[in-house]
């Protein structure tokens, strides 16, 4: 926990060059889960809506993708820091070199990784809150609303922080394969909500 504490309050500082889009978009991601968790907790016993046992198996992904994210935001900041001594590796002999090159590729794939796997998170998020529409409290309807406008803003940019490392993968088996996993997280399809309010 600490750990991730520190992972957000680096999001916040803009003289903090280690934690960015991709840590900050987990992070968004996680307070989406925590927010469409509040919501099912809130639509347990309403009348006319789901069993409870509807919610609480939500609730129980949820909280637990809430967790996972904000692990994972912290480990995309120490991916990155792991690229960055990389690359800073000697290159003096030719030894130094290949250790040099192949530190690089194996940093940059886990770099790649770690936010495709915040993005498969995020788009879990994003479906466990489609479940709740029209099934949950319609006094937390704006409270689900800004839960799936965050899962997508985190899916969203986990995926340009994926994106962003392929042209450094020398290996193109591993690059088509995230290429292909990225083109399936982006057939997702956004649900209109209803208006929340008479305006």
């Amino acid at each position: 926990m600490a750990a991730n504490t520190k992972a957000f309050l680096r999001v916040l500082d803009s003289y903090e060059n280690t934690t960015g889009g991709g840590t900050a978009s987990a992070v968004a991601g996680a307070m989406a889960a925590a927010l469409v968790a509040m919501v099912a907790r809130l639509s347990i016993g309403k009348q006319g809506l789901e069993d409870e046992d509807f919610y609480l198996e939500i609730m129980k992904e949820v909280e637990s993708l809430s967790t996972e994210l904000m692990d994972g935001g912290s480990d995309d900041s120490e991916a990155y820091t792991a690229i960055r001594m990389a690359f800073r590796l000697p290159k003096k002999t030719e030894e130094q070199k290949n250790l040099r090159r192949d530190s690089i590729e194996e940093a940059t794939i886990h770099a790649t990784r770690v936010p495709l796997e915040n993005a498969k998170h995020c788009q879990r998020v994003i479906k466990l809150a489609d479940r709740l529409k029209g099934r949950s409290n319609p006094n937390a309807v704006s409270d689900l609303e800004c839960g799936e406008h965050l899962a997508w803003a985190g899916m969203l940019g986990c995926v340009a922080n994926v994106k962003i490392n392929l042209p450094g993968i020398k290996d193109e088996e591993r690059k088509k394969e995230f290429i292909r996993e990225v083109e399936e997280l982006t057939k997702t399809k956004r649900q209109p909500y209803e208006e929340s309010s008479a305006l």
